[in-house]
């Protein structure tokens, strides 16, 4: 017994220097700062960090891997308790929310029934899913069943649904959707983002340079939802209540509600909700990431320089305009009539986009008062020049110099400036796009008593947009169209007459419309006191001439500044441009808007020192998504769209008091109806089919 028991004391002796001589070679040191870290986590292991639980995270946390904003469950009150912990100083950071990309639903058609386990992984494994959409939501609602924070719902069309307030951007959802059907990002994220090939999205989204999301924005307003209405518009354009006056709406040419009956009023819709916001007197909040410390320069005040300007600041960069002219705008001020667009209504909306912090100089002209050495040694990491188009071309006659002859940008410039702007009795107008339509209708404001349109082509050809084309017509324009002018005739250096001769059209040319082709013996003499040449417009480059840094820069055939499409990056690796200053020379104001956000990404990633390019599989402009495009739609009732209400011809010829009104309430409620909620190849059917 004794025996038994000195050899178990010496056994225990044994094992007990052995496993100290282990504790002393394997022993595994714990910071104390990792009990603490994981102290202040809620503990709920959700994996939206990307580590396997609190622990994991806490440890990486200490280890210098992971921030003190790891956690995404937590809240800034858990993120400034690590940091204190950590003796760090926490600043705001941007969240991540999840959101829906695909409406279809139960709109998808089916390729067969599925009877197996209600998971949306399992269904996918077989063909891929049950919708002939392979990227549809496939409705199992695994997401809604992972989610950890009760953020995400059924709805009755089968669609999961996102409480913003409870949904922590933890990720879950994203993991577990084997389609992608359902994303997880910042805002920041959101503009860095183009559209996509397999992106869910309708003809009118596809179509819009902005990319606006617009069956969501109209969806919101079909349920009352306004100021929701604006902020999705506001993702990707800030110069709403302006588009919904000026925009020519080439979304509307792809709605496929035009299939069946009239395209939706997107323009309409867009303007009453923009309206909504003004009326109220507040600029709905947009988010703005956190000051990253970089200063981004922006030349030109116009839509391209402010839109440009509205990204980067969003994308936390401190930026400063500066604008040659008193007034920001660019040709929204000072080449859109009061009519079309009042000033104060310009002006607030430009306030709103300057309240973002966004810093403006005005009356400094760039190449004469500063130039890009200047911007370098200010600190400034990047340049986008929009410096617009101010220059008018030439019709190419003799004498185009003299009194009474003009440019339709000198014309317009002076009428936004406020400067007397006296016509005679008879003005003839030169041209067939929106700017010919401006000079046309302000002339009759001012008091001329004939107005001509000259354009040497018919009206069908004319690039002008069509409600503006009617509009003159209305106001008692006369169109001398399939002219050219020849010359022009003077008297003591004072315009007289101009001789314009007859035209035919022949055979498309690279435009793709009829080209034109004089009638020999068929020149006429038209009596005119004022004649405005509205046949193109382009940027003046002089600056390129005199700055020595600038003349890297290469110019085009169309006298803009050369760029790479994908990136706006000039041949000075820092220096961008866009707008109408950009490679195609002047467009629309959308597509000046989609640009400017086009060249924000660049900047920022430029700046971050990543790759600009963009990844396989963008949309490009005017490109479509394979099948998206139909030939016919089913199921339709046929529904009027709304008639735009504007003030009496006979009346407003004499007001420069806008001319189209805003949409009630009512309209907007029955027009935002219409709209078919489309997706990929989904749409909302108004009758049933017949069985």
């Amino acid at each position: 017994m004794v025996d038994a028991f000195v050899f178990l004391l010496i056994l225990g002796a044994i094992a007990a220097v052995i496993l100290g001589f282990s504790a002393i070679v394997f022993y595994v040191y714990e910071d104390p700062k990792i009990a603490e870290v994981e102290e202040c986590l809620p503990g709920a292991n959700c994996g939206g960090c990307g580590y396997a639980g609190c622990s994991a995270c806490a440890a990486a946390i200490v280890a210098g891997e992971a921030s003190p904003g790891s956690c995404v469950a937590g809240g800034p009150g858990v993120v400034q308790a690590v940091a204190a912990v950590m003796g760090m100083e926490v600043e705001a950071a941007e969240t991540k929310q999840a959101f829906l990309t695909c409406t279809g639903g139960i709109r998808a058609e089916t390729k067969y029934n599925y009877s197996g386990i209600r998971d949306c992984r399992a269904l996918s494994l077989l063909y891929r899913g049950d919708k002939k959409c392979e990227v549809a939501c496939l409705g199992q609602g695994t997401c809604v069943r992972n989610c950890l924070f009760n953020a995400l719902t059924m709805s009755e069309n089968n669609l999961p649904l996102v409480d913003l307030e409870l949904c922590t951007g933890c990720g879950t959802c994203e993991n577990v959707c084997p389609t992608g059907a359902i994303k997880v990002r910042r805002d920041s994220e959101k503009i860095m983002h183009f559209n996509r090939l397999d992106d869910r999205l309708a003809p009118c989204q596809q179509t819009c340079p902005a990319q606006i999301d617009i069956p969501r924005y109209i969806d919101h307003i079909k349920h009352g939802r306004y100021e929701e209405a604006v902020l999705t518009i506001k993702e990707r354009n800030p110069f709403l209540l302006s588009c919904g006056r000026v925009c020519p709406h080439p979304c509307e040419d792809a709605c496929r509600r035009a299939l069946a009956d009239d395209p939706v009023s997107i323009n309409q819709l867009k303007r009453f909700v923009a309206d909504y916001e003004m009326n109220t007197g507040k600029h709905l909040p947009v988010s703005v990431a956190p000051d990253n410390g970089h200063k981004v320069a922006v030349i030109g005040g116009g839509p391209g320089g402010l839109s440009c300007a509205y990204f980067l600041r969003r994308l936390g960069y401190s930026v400063t305009i500066f604008e040659m002219q008193p007034k920001l705008g660019g040709m929204l001020y000072y080449g859109i009539p009061e009519y079309r667009l009042p000033k104060k209504i310009l002006e607030w909306e430009i306030q709103g986009i300057l309240d973002l912090g966004i810093e403006a100089r005005v009356n400094i002209k760039f190449g004469l008062d500063f130039d890009l050495e200047s911007l370098v040694a200010a600190g400034y990491k990047a340049v986008f020049m929009a410096i617009g188009a101010w220059k008018y071309k030439s019709a190419g006659m003799e004498k185009e110099e003299v009194g009474g002859v003009e440019g339709a940008t000198i014309f317009l410039e002076r009428q936004g400036l406020g400067i007397p702007n006296p016509v005679g009795k008879k003005v003839g107008v030169i041209g067939g796009g929106n700017t010919a339509m401006d000079c046309l209708r302000t002339s009759l404001r001012l008091g001329a008593e004939k107005v001509f349109l000259i354009y040497r082509r018919s009206k069908t050809e004319m690039p002008a947009n069509p409600e503006e084309i009617e509009a003159c017509q209305d106001e008692g324009v006369e169109a001398i169209l399939l002219s050219a002018p020849g010359r022009i005739v003077e008297e003591n250096g004072k315009l007289t007459q101009l001789e314009y001769i007859k035209m035919e059209l022949g055979e498309p040319d690279e435009s793709g419309r009829r080209r034109p082709i004089p009638i020999k013996g068929s020149e006429t003499l038209l009596p005119l006191d004022n004649l405005i040449l509205a046949i193109g417009q382009y940027s003046d480059l002089s600056f390129m001439e005199t700055n020595r840094r600038v003349k890297d820069i290469e110019k085009t055939k169309w006298n803009s500044i050369a760029i790479d499409a994908d990136t706006n990056q000039t041949a000075i690796p820092y220096v961008f441009a866009g707008g109408d200053a950009g490679y195609g020379g002047p467009g629309i104001l959308v597509e000046a808007i989609g640009d400017a956000r086009k060249a924000a990404r660049s900047i920022h990633l430029f700046i971050t020192g990543e790759d600009m390019n963009f990844p396989e599989g963008r949309l490009k402009p005017k490109e479509h998504i394979p099948g998206t495009i139909f030939d016919s739609i089913s199921g339709i009732e046929k529904k009027g769209r709304i008639k735009l209400s504007q003030l009496d011809p006979k009346t407003r010829i004499h007001t420069m008091e806008e001319v189209d009104l805003t949409i009630t309430e009512e309209e907007a409620l029955k027009e935002a109806n219409r709209c078919m909620n489309c997706c990929l190849t989904c749409y909302d059917k108004d009758i049933k089919e017949a069985s």
